[in-house]
């Protein structure tokens, strides 16, 4: 089995999870500078030539190998597909949704794809669609989620015992303690979303970051956005009109959430993040980020 910093091409078996259009080139380009592998997200995404422009910009900043993500529930998921592998992208991170028609574009072009995967069942699935590895993202995580999401440290050993494929540890780690512990779980590495939102290389307003840094354990909480997903938000007003009546959180164009992530359009809007906020309470570097969950005494 391929070792995950190896299939990847990165120092450190650090992915930076994919956030949409808060993973902005100067972000992602940091994670690849500092040993990680940074990912440009597309879930919000429609412009073609916006995605060409992004990859280029992250090319301009680093000559470290970096990757993007393709949400499948993305109508145009394919035609991003098609701009990634024509730009150079030689890994991507699948999610929401079936990979096998994305691997069976991807693979003949010599990309790696590495899928999240919230349960067992999905990732033994994912593994016979041909993937090269598996994100085993557990219920802890922000943003997108099933209705059946499992807790990281029941997932992630149970992946390993599944499948034979490197796997990837994701949702509620944020530092040294976490890194560490996914590895003794049994995975290769680590995705991390939440941590980078509060970094200063994130595009994301600095009023997000802060709700971040002071959010408790306890704080963020599931919201139902469709009949088949999820979201775990931080607890912003139209966040708790949406838990008590889902039909408020239909209306929401993603792209509108999106510009509230960068602009501070905060309680109009709802806040992606993971249960790891609880840990999180000052923003720092990328590199100092990474350089600390990867070293042994997580200082």
């Amino acid at each position: 089995m391929q070792n995950i910093a190896e299939l990847l091409g990165c120092r450190h078996p650090v992915i930076q999870g994919a956030m949409g259009v808060i993973c902005n080139p100067e972000m992602v380009a940091a994670v690849s500078e500092a040993g990680g592998y940074g990912v440009l997200g597309s879930a919000f995404q429609d412009d073609a030539d916006e995605l060409r422009r992004q990859i280029e910009q992250v090319q301009a900043l680093t000559d470290r190998p970096f990757g993007a993500n393709l949400t499948v529930l993305n109508p145009r998921c394919v035609e991003m597909a098609q701009v990634m592998t024509e730009m150079g992208i030689k890994a991507i991170t699948t999610s929401a949704g079936n990979p096998g028609p994305l691997v069976d574009l991807l693979k003949p072009k010599g990309v790696k794809v590495l899928h999240v995967c919230p349960t067992v069942d999905k990732a033994i699935k994912a593994q016979a669609a041909g993937v090269d590895a598996v994100i085993a993202e557990g219920a802890e995580s922000g943003g997108i989620q099933g209705h059946d999401a499992v807790a990281t440290m029941v997932l992630v050993p149970a992946v390993c015992d599944a499948v034979s494929l490197p796997v990837v540890a994701a949702g509620g780690i944020g530092d040294s303690r976490g890194f560490r512990a996914a590895l003794a779980l049994g995975a290769q590495g680590v995705q991390v979303g939440t941590r980078f939102i509060a970094s200063s290389e994130c595009i994301a307003h600095e009023s997000y970051k802060t709700m971040i840094c002071r959010a408790a354990e306890t704080d963020t909480f599931l919201i139902d956005r469709t009949d088949r997903i999820m979201v775990r938000v931080l607890p912003t007003a139209l966040a708790r009109r949406v838990r008590e009546d889902a039909s408020q959180g239909r209306a929401i164009r993603r792209q509108d959430i999106g510009k509230a992530w960068i602009h501070g359009d905060l309680e109009v809007y709802t806040l992606a993040a993971g249960q790891v906020a609880g840990l999180i309470h000052q923003i720092k570097s990328v590199r100092e980020i990474i350089e600390e969950m990867v070293s042994p005494a997580g200082e």
